[in-house]
């Protein structure tokens, strides 16, 4: 061993300090044990699976047909995905933001929305003295690479619950006071929606008035990563309002709505210059030959058909658990919005209280006597005694009212 190296000193402080991210499944309780027969209601993965799933003993067939190559796994991948792009632009073209047309130029393609988070941190932030503001309760991987990158962190909180909107006014102070300290500057906003954990759809007024911000200069990021289970899907998305502002990005996921969590593609749509800077960070080949193949498989006009049929599944499960929550002694009110695949609900005490030890207590018991995994939110702003619950199918939402009845129950004893 070398008897200069000391770990403690070799690394940057900030990634020492670091908290990671902890993804849903590593938070499960302790004896909880994954044998493959349990209900994951804890991700916001889509339940039913991918538009591929439906005629899967097909899709050699049907890529061929559609002149993808599912194996030419000898050769480097694309590392431009011109083609890929094109699909994604042509989803989102649909001119209800602008009348200008989204080109494949105005795209970065990443390791899902992650590595554009991430991406967008370096290109824009000076490690040491930038920051990027967040507004929660939000997604947490925001923070994450702030400081993996070395850069600050500025949370204004969203409005209060249950319509967790973005506080205008605290959101241009804080940018006002960024323009005039000489030892800092904002240099990215993150702004999610619909929500992490909120399931609520930002206005699109209160996103136009950070961008037209009249001295600051920096980056609006809006990630869409549930933006498809949104009720108007024509309306929903900005993607396309990025023709009309050059300091927006709007991120994208295949995870969510597209079932398709497993092969790891996000997409970030920009002003040409930006998506040129974005471009030119990225590793060569950071998009795998199978995720393309496979993600421009599920954008094919068959592929799309499946995709709403499995969304109107989801929505369905989520119409059905919204009446049928609130029939169950010691739940409370919903926070938030139903914009999502996944529902935000109170735990109540005996008292008819929100409370965290209740909510814990529920979540703890579910996965470990029910095999029913849910996510603890009350630790977030405006989150207090919350469970967030993904919509899953209709078998999984029975076992999972049926359980949660009956914890309640013995929890509120």
């Amino acid at each position: 061993m070398s008897p200069a190296f000391n770990l403690e000193t070799c690394a940057r402080p900030n990634i020492l300090a670091l908290e990671p991210y902890r993804c849903a499944r590593e938070q499960v309780p302790p004896d909880y044990k994954d044998d493959g027969s349990n209900v994951l209601l804890d991700a916001n993965e889509n339940a039913y699976g991918s538009p591929l799933a439906i005629g899967a003993n097909s899709l050699k067939s049907e890529a061929a047909a559609a002149g993808l190559d599912l194996f030419g796994l000898h050769r480097y991948p694309d590392p431009h995905q011109e083609d890929l792009k094109q699909q994604l632009c042509e989803l989102r073209n649909n001119h209800a933001h602008t009348v200008q047309t989204l080109t494949p130029a105005n795209l970065f393609v990443g390791v899902g929305s992650d590595e554009a988070i991430d991406v967008l941190l370096r290109c824009f932030c000076v490690p040491a003295r930038d920051r990027i503001l967040v507004c929660p309760p939000t997604y947490g991987m925001y923070g994450v690479s702030a400081q993996v990158n070395d850069v600050g962190l500025v949370k204004v909180p969203l409005t209060a619950a249950p319509e967790f909107g973005v506080d205008v006014p605290a959101v241009l102070a804080a940018l006002d006071a960024a323009v005039a300290a000489p030892e800092y500057d904002i240099k990215v906003v993150y702004l999610c929606s619909p929500g992490n954990p909120t399931g609520a759809t930002l206005k699109k007024d209160d996103i136009a008035q950070v961008l037209a911000h009249p001295t600051w200069n920096g980056i609006v990021v809006v990630d869409e990563a549930y933006v498809d289970f949104v009720e108007d899907q024509r309306t929903a998305s900005l993607a396309e309002w990025v023709l009309e502002w050059p300091n927006l990005v709007v991120m994208q996921t295949l995870s969510k709505a597209f079932g398709m969590a497993g092969i790891r593609l996000g997409a970030a749509f920009c002003a040409a210059p930006i998506a040129r800077l974005l471009n030119a960070l990225k590793a060569p080949y950071n998009i795998a030959s199978p995720t393309s193949t496979l993600a421009r498989s599920a954008l094919t006009p068959q592929g799309l058909a499946a995709m709403q049929v499995n969304r109107a599944k989801l929505v369905s499960q989520r119409v059905r658990l919204i009446e049928s929550l609130p029939q169950i002694p010691g739940v409370g009110r919903l926070r938030g919005g139903t914009d999502s695949n996944f529902l935000l609900y109170e735990m109540l005490n005996a008292q008819g209280q929100p409370d965290n030890a209740v909510a814990l207590a529920v979540y703890t018991k579910l996965a470990e006597q029910y095999r029913v995994v849910v996510r603890f939110r009350g630790k977030e702003h405006g989150c207090l005694g919350c469970l967030r619950i993904t919509v899953g199918t209709e078998e999984e939402m029975s076992q999972f009212l049926e359980a949660l009845a009956k914890t309640l129950a013995e929890v509120r004893q």
